[in-house]
Order: structure tokens, then C-alpha cells, then sequence
């Protein structure tokens, strides 16, 4: 191969082989190129003022973010997907999980050997929390500094393409975690070769989206999202944060990004995938291009994770007070907070969602994700606190709900493991620092110093990994069931994934929820023994996670439960007749 990087703020550049440096010659918009052979496994560097940094387009650190790059062939590597059509999201039950602590090898290659528990599950997508080159061996990922090369102590490129093509044969979609809006703390070097930063944001320094020199910074981000899906065969991404990415251009870069992504499913002919993490609550990240929106696929909806997680906890305190009570408003309009006041933000946030226009596949529903477990001062799981019957009600909710559905790692069996944040840089001052920041930030909300994990000691990580001998225990297996059960009846019953806003109706009376879903009734008692009064015959009871006799129009719902029932009178569509026959 040639190299080339863009240096625009540099009168000299070389590129350093093997150890022996050669010129690079200017070209046009601040590039340099030079034809310097670079065989697949060479190590190069490119110096600038004497210093040798790895390239900002890195596929390849094996030594770690600091030291030389390494070129990679990704022709060499010999895919068995062929056949892969991918997967649309609509009708998607995501899994979110962590190549480092999904299993006790931490590997990509360990990994593999978990995925016919996800297949068996109902799994559909496997959404990957970040991979990208970070300082250290252990880390959440979101402190990446070279977007392109897949982390070493995983398994390298090679590893990761293992990973989805292995996926892929199971046929499960991949989604991959990208953060384009900061860089972390150690081995940020963009800023040496050019104007890749502008302002910064509590995690690191921002992108330059639209300043001087930003189209080729756009280009960098743009050119990195497509190469994880042209050349990792990933089906779609998740984008970290999208609402800290400031970008004040006509044509924002989001709405780029999807725009080139379409493009390339269709040379691909196959789905791909844009999913946000948003704060804004606004549609109009995932409205289409056509209709004056940003054509993102879907978007994380956290305030439907506020109002399940208040429903089942009982927690008020932080921004869970204004979710108190809202979960049936919530489950209707996506969006507690849209266009109203939000008490933790101190002003109104968010606008209406037209539920007669945006489907509800386009937002996640989920009870627990990285953030809202890893988050928390101990990472204490909702099983930590709540009872498994609770649990089970509330994924009869995310499971019964137009929304698509994402499960973390291990929630499925109440997994007695915590998730807390941890990290592994070796700089011993950052790593101090990162330690006070951790335990201050949370002395802050309340919690004692003393109580939060030390996120450099190795136990943290440790003990954040999945016990997998768990699955087969008592307590843990009753739940595992019940999820495989609740997967099974939303793909052989269509009312259950109906995605369509406009027909979904929910309704409440303290603390039980009945969700209408065409001519099935998902009751969810998260308070005592009640009697719930449907507005039609039951006719059968589909699944249920205790002992529950309906009565005509009557049910008796034990405490802490769910039931699915069939009306009389209504029938099952001719594709679910065709599901289940």
C-alpha cells in the first residue's frame, strides 16, 4: 500500500516504515502522500516535527494507541457470509453487550461460543459496545482515540470480523457502537495533524463539524462509519450522544451520515442500520430525509426507561421525579418530556412525537442499558432491588410494546453480577484522576465516596463480568424462560410488534397497566392482588407469569404479574395463523 494523511498544518511530513523514513510529498487540501511500499504488517508511524504518531485512519494498533500503526489487508480475510441478506430493524429484539465482560475470556473469540444462547433467547440484533483502539486493556470504550482500529486485547480486526461473521451465520445482525462526539483522555493525537477539534464536552474535545478544515473532519467520521459497514460487514451502527455533536452547517452531519449510509445499503443490497443516543427528544432525528428530518433508522427513548424504571424501583430522586406515576403517558407518546417542563433540566425540553406518522420501531425500549446500570455509584442491576415478578412484569411491557425492544447482557436471568464503570489507563496521574473525578461526581448525588468502586482496580472489571453458570440456577432460569417465552409470543403474534402508534391505546388505574394491542390485552399489576376489568370477553389466556383465571370480563391478577388475553371474539392474523402453524 501507499500512505496518506491529511496534515494541513505542516510544512514537512514523513512517514516512518519499518524504521526508515521517507518524504512525503504535498498534494491538494492539505494532504500528503508517499509510495513508500507498505506490505500488510508493517508497522509505520507518520513524524511530524521529529515526533512519529499512528495514523488518525489506524486499522491496526497492536501495541497500543501510543506506538506505530500497523497495515492491514482486509482483503486477506476469508468471509463465509455470503448469503447474508441482513435484517431490517422493524421487528428487532436487540441485545446489547461487552466484548470484555460478556464473558470471562473477554475476547471476541470467547464471545462466539455465548451466541446459540442469544439465537435460543430470540435475539435478532447483538449491539456491540464500543471496539474501538483505547488506553489500557479494559475499558466501557467510550474513551477511543483511534475510531478505526478494533481494540488488541479483544482479538485485533481479524477477531472482530470472526465475531460478525460467526453472527452472521446464526443469523444475527450486528450493530456496532460508534462515538463521534469526543475523543478520550490518552492518545488523542488529531489535533497534531490538523484542525480536528473544536470546543469540548464533559467527556473530551469535540469534532470540528463546521469550521475551517471541517469538510475533511466530517469526511473522517463519515469515512470511518462507512468502513465499519462496507468493510466489517457490521449491519448498523449506534451512534453515542448524537445531541453533543455541534454542528451548525445547512446540511447537518447526521443527516450526511445517512444519506451516504443509504447509498451504500444499496450497493450492499442489504439493510443498514442508524441508531442515536439522544437527549433531545426530537423525532426528527429519525423522521426521513423526504419529510425534512435527519433519516436516522431509530433513536434510544430513555424516558420510556424512566417512567418502567420508577414504576418498578419506586426511585425519585435525580431525574426520576417527574416520571413518578407517567408510565402509561410515556408509553403513549414516546416522550414524556416534549415540549413540557422538566424539573431536572430546569426548563421545557423535547417536542411532541406525531404518532400518527413515526412508527414506534423507531425508538428502543428497554429496562436497563450500559448507562443506566453502569451509572450508577455501585452498578447495581434493577435485579439488585427488585423483585424477580416485578421484573417479569415490566418486560411484559418492553416485550408487548410497539417499541423495539433491547435486553443488556445477563438481564435476561437477573444476572446477580453488578456492571460498573471501570477503566485501565496506565498514566498514573490520569488514572488518579479519573478516580477522584468518579467518586466526587457521585459524593455530589448523594452517594458516599467510600461506596463507589475504584474503576482502575482490576476487581471492578472482574467483577462486572458475566457468570454464565448462573443461567441453570434457581431464580435466574424461571426468568431466562419467561423472556424466551415473551420473545416467542411477539414474533407468532403480529398485535404484539404492530409498530403503529395511532392504534396503540394504554390504560391505567393504579397500579395496573392494561396495553391494547389490536384484539390482545397485556394486563401488568405492579401492586397487589387487583381485579382488572377488560372491555371485552377474555377468551384465553396466552401466557402469564402466575396463576391467572379469567372471568368474563373480569381478571384476576395476583400481585407483581402480567397476563396476556385474547378477547373473544378477535382472531389471529392470517401471518400469525401461518406463525404458529
Amino acid at each position: 500500500m501507499s500512505f496518506s494523511v491529511w496534515a494541513p498544518l505542516h510544512e514537512r511530513v514523513q512517514v516512518r516504515v519499518d524504521g526508515q523514513d521517507h518524504e512525503m510529498t504535498a498534494g491538494q487540501g492539505g494532504w500528503w502522500h508517499s509510495d513508500a511500499e507498505g506490505r500488510a504488517g508493517a508497522d509505520y508511524a507518520f513524524v511530524l516535527d521529529g515526533e512519529p504518531l499512528p495514523d488518525p485512519r489506524s486499522l491496526w494498533q497492536p501495541n497500543g494507541v501510543h506506538e506505530a500503526s500497523r497495515v492491514y489487508d482486509h482483503g486477506a480475510f476469508r468471509w463465509t457470509d455470503d448469503g447474508w441478506t441482513g435484517r431490517a430493524l422493524p421487528g428487532a429484539v436487540i441485545y446489547e453487550l461487552h466484548i470484555g465482560t460478556f464473558t470471562p475470556g473477554g475476547t471476541f473469540d470467547a464471545a462466539i461460543e455465548r451466541l446459540d444462547h442469544l439465537v435460543d433467547l430470540g435475539i435478532t440484533h447483538v449491539e456491540v459496545m464500543p471496539v474501538n483502539s483505547f488506553d489500557g486493556t479494559a475499558g466501557w470504550g467510550y474513551d477511543g482515540v483511534l475510531w478505526g482500529a478494533v481494540h488488541e486485547p479483544y482479538g485485533g480486526p481479524d477477531g472482530f470480523k470472526r465475531f460478525v461473521d460467526a453472527c452472521h451465520a446464526r443469523g444475527l445482525a450486528v450493530l456496532l457502537d460508534v462515538v463521534y462526539n469526543h475523543l478520550g483522555p490518552s492518545g488523542a493525537y488529531l489535533d497534531r495533524f490538523g484542525p480536528y477539534f473544536a470546543g469540548s464536552n464533559e467527556w473530551g474535545p469535540g469534532l470540528n463539524l463546521d469550521g475551517e478544515g471541517a469538510d475533511e473532519v466530517r469526511r473522517y467520521v463519515i469515512d470511518n462509519a462507512l468502513g465499519w459497514l462496507r468493510d466489517f460487514h457490521v449491519d448498523g451502527l449506534r451512534l453515542d450522544a448524537v445531541h453533543a455533536l455541534v454542528d451548525r452547517s445547512a446540511l447537518h452531519v447526521l443527516e450526511q451520515l445517512a444519506a451516504e449510509v443509504d447509498a451504500l445499503a444499496t450497493a450492499l443490497r442489504r439493510p443498514l442500520s442508524l441508531i442515536a443516543e439522544s437527549d433531545l427528544n426530537d423525532a426528527r432525528l429519525v423522521t426521513a430525509r423526504e419529510a425534512g428530518g435527519y433519516g436516522l433508522t431509530a433513536q434510544w427513548a430513555d424516558d420510556l426507561h424512566h417512567a418502567l424504571h420508577v414504576a418498578l424501583s419506586g426511585e425519585t430522586h435525580g431525574y426520576y421525579p417527574d416520571f413518578e406515576g407517567e408510565l402509561a403517558t410515556t408509553l403513549r407518546r414516546v416522550f414524556l418530556h416534549a415540549g413540557t417542563w422538566s424539573s431536572f433540566r430546569g426548563r421545557t425540553h423535547g417536542r411532541p412525537v406525531d404518532t400518527a406518522r413515526v412508527p414506534g420501531y423507531r425508538f428502543l425500549a428497554y429496562l436497563q442499558n450500559h448507562d443506566q446500570v453502569g451509572n450508577r455509584a455501585v452498578g447495581d442491576r434493577l435485579s439488585a432491588t427488585v423483585s424477580r415478578a416485578k421484573l417479569a412484569v415490566g418486560a411484559a411491557v418492553v416485550f408487548c410494546s410497539p417499541y423495539t425492544p433491547m435486553v443488556f447482557m445477563g438481564e435476561e436471568w437477573a444476572a446477580s453480577t453488578p456492571w460498573q464503570f471501570f477503566a485501565s489507563f496506565p498514566d498514573p496521574e490520569l488514572a488518579e484522576a479519573v478516580r477522584t473525578g468518579r467518586r466526587r461526581e457521585f459524593g455530589r448525588h448523594g452517594w458516599g465516596e467510600s461506596e463507589v468502586p475504584d474503576p482502575m482496580d482490576p476487581e471492578t472489571a472482574r467483577r462486572s463480568t458475566l457468570r454464565w453458570d448462573e443461567v441453570d440456577q434457581e431464580g435466574h432460569r424461571e426468568l431466562l424462560e419467561l423472556y424466551r417465552a415473551l420473545i416467542a409470543l411477539r414474533r407468532a403474534r403480529p398485535e404484539l410488534s404492530d409498530p403503529r402508534l395511532d392504534r396503540f391505546r394504554v390504560e391505567q388505574d393504579g397500579p395496573v397497566l392494561v396495553l391494547h394491542r389490536g384484539g390482545l390485552r397485556v394486563a401488568c399489576n405492579f401492586g397487589g392482588a387487583a381485579e382488572v376489568r377488560l372491555d371485552g370477553e377474555a377468551a384465553e389466556v396466552l401466557l402469564a407469569s402466575a396463576e391467572v383465571v379469567p372471568a368474563g370480563r373480569s381478571l384476576h391478577l395476583p400481585a407483581e404479574s402480567f397476563a396476556v388475553v385474547q378477547l373473544s371474539g378477535s382472531h389471529p392474523t392470517s401471518v400469525s395463523r401461518s406463525a404458529s402453524s
